[in-house]
């Protein structure tokens, strides 16, 4: 099960963190991967890597939030793959602040980078799913897209990344008749590039330790499998599904 042998799989934001973790782990599924982010020299190196476990791998350097870059990388990515199987939408930064304190450029920069931007490489990567008839969508939205917290104030995150669950609900609507499933991964806190500094200190282990019944963050590599999963043929009646892998902090 699971073989995603002959795919071509886009990841979008591989150029460090979660985005890098799936794509090596959809490369261990035998699938064939295109990297994207702006951050060329990491993506490189990432690539290499890839390439070692026997299968291809382009990486292209790409802005999501720059709807003519999307346009064009999808262009050069049909052009040089032929189809495009999987994507998977990773790219996302935010800038944290309350609804009090929130300024109109901190707002701004987080709906374009984690919510305007899947509407963008969605637009130009269903287009070509579209020709064949096939095609798994998977948004990487947040656990944070679903409720609140009370460890730090976030509101354009939580916004950004709750537009995220519900326009994977509207896609996988549209585009089920052209058998292209949608989905959405919610993770919890997970150690990147972004979030280091902050799940290393104590009073934030102290904090998961209280309101995560797992009393631990993600570790590398636990988001594979439920990409995986909603990235194979065995999926394909999930559509619309949103999938929290958040050692818990949800169900409390």
């Amino acid at each position: 099960m699971f073989n995603l042998k002959g795919r071509n799989v886009v990841v979008s934001g591989a150029s460090s963190g979660l985005g890098a973790q799936m794509a090596k782990g959809f490369a261990k599924q035998g699938a064939d991967v295109v990297i994207l982010a702006r951050r060329l020299e990491k993506l490189e190196a990432l690539a290499k890597e890839i390439k070692s476990m026997n299968v291809e791998c382009i990486a292209l350097k790409c802005d999501v939030t720059d709807s003519a870059q999307v346009t064009q990388a999808a262009l050069e990515i049909e052009k040089k793959c032929g189809k495009v199987d999987i994507l998977v939408n990773c790219a996302g930064s935010a800038e944290n602040a309350g609804v009090i304190d929130m300024t109109d450029e901190q707002w701004d920069f987080t709906i374009k980078t984690d919510l305007t931007s899947v509407f963008f490489v969605t637009r130009a990567f269903a287009n070509i799913m579209k020709k064949n008839n096939y095609g798994r969508i998977i948004n990487i939205a947040s656990m944070y897209g679903l409720v609140g917290n009370t460890a730090i104030d976030t509101v354009a995150y939580h916004s950004s990344k709750g537009g995220v669950v519900n326009f994977t609900r509207a896609v996988a609507a549209e585009l089920a008749k052209y058998k292209i499933t949608c989905n959405a991964i919610c993770p919890g806190y997970f150690e990147t590039e972004l979030t280091r500094d902050v799940l290393r200190t104590e009073s934030f282990k102290k904090y998961i330790e209280q309101t995560v019944p797992l009393k631990r963050h993600g570790n590398e590599g636990e988001l594979n499998a439920a990409a995986i999963f909603l990235a194979s043929d065995e999926a394909s009646y999930v559509t619309g599904a949103i999938l929290p892998v958040d050692g818990g902090y949800t169900a409390v």
